[in-house]
């Protein structure tokens, strides 16, 4: 085949709108793109650890060069392959009910994104609560935001469907330092004491609070004919001893108290 079949067979038009030519400049494009995106993350997440940075910074740099990278290549797109009003107008068509779900939602989540990153209601880093799931905030893109729970399990939450939960974020802001302040609960029967319980809290509250930038507290939340209820607070600096301290406190409670039943009991 010769130049000119070449550009005759490139040429050709398609039920789409769009050139046998265009369509291979659309799929190089998007090719391309999605290799770039790829090594250019690769390349500052290794840049990030070497540097340093914190994951806050490093998120953001990443996420600014994947908007670079999206807007050249829709600019691409738009200027090589030639696309126009009728080629939209076919997609759509083409797309019907599906692409305009799918494309909602997508564009619900991108909107969600830029406003989580406007309001910053949490940061890389940070310990949160999004709903029902709790962990430490690994990365925010436009779409998902990742966190690593308690399980060692990673956990990607849509941006939509985070803007629709119950955020908490357990920074606490101090004049000196900025804590994170993590409560959760202990409950108990009603069949040791109260004085016992509190007397177990302090001595195993104190023992943990040696290294801390605060003593660990507690306070008594609630009682019904089942039990009482306790509320535990930490104050940390790393988020990530959350994992460490939480399950060793409540164990040890929990154990401080089976056998303070058993003597009750016998």
């Amino acid at each position: 085949m010769d130049w000119e079949g070449i550009i005759d067979w490139l040429n050709q038009q398609t039920p789409f709108g769009l050139t046998l030519g265009q369509i291979i400049s659309i799929v190089i494009i998007g090719s391309i793109a999605i290799v770039l995106e790829r090594l250019i993350t690769r390349h500052l997440r290794r840049f990030a650890k070497r540097s340093h940075l914190e994951r806050n910074v490093s998120n953001n740099l990443i996420l600014t060069f994947r908007i670079i990278i999206f807007i050249g290549s829709v600019a691409a797109l738009v200027r090589i392959g030639g696309l126009d009003t009728q080629w939209f107008l076919a997609f759509s068509a083409l797309g019907g009910a599906a692409v305009g779900f799918a494309s909602s939602q997508t564009i619900g989540n991108f909107v969600a994104g830029l406003y989580l990153l406007a309001t910053r209601p949490f940061k890389v880093g940070d310990y949160v609560r999004l709903g029902t799931v709790e962990g430490i905030v690994q990365e925010i893109t436009i779409n998902y935001t990742k966190l690593l729970t308690i399980a060692n399990n990673m956990v990607s939450i849509t941006n939509l469907q985070i803007l629709q939960r119950d955020m908490v974020n357990y920074l606490y802001e101090t004049d000196n330092a900025n804590l994170y302040c993590y409560t959760f609960e202990i409950g108990f029967d009603h069949s040791v004491s109260t004085e016992k319980i509190d007397t177990i809290f302090k001595e195993i509250l104190q023992k943990h609070g040696s290294g801390l930038p605060e003593k660990p507290s507690y306070i008594f939340v609630r009682s019904d004919a089942f039990g009482r209820v306790y509320m535990v607070y930490l104050y940390l600096k790393n988020p990530e001893d959350i994992f460490r301290l939480r399950p060793q406190i409540a164990e040890e409670v929990f154990a401080a108290w089976d056998a303070e039943r058993s003597r009750t009991t016998q």
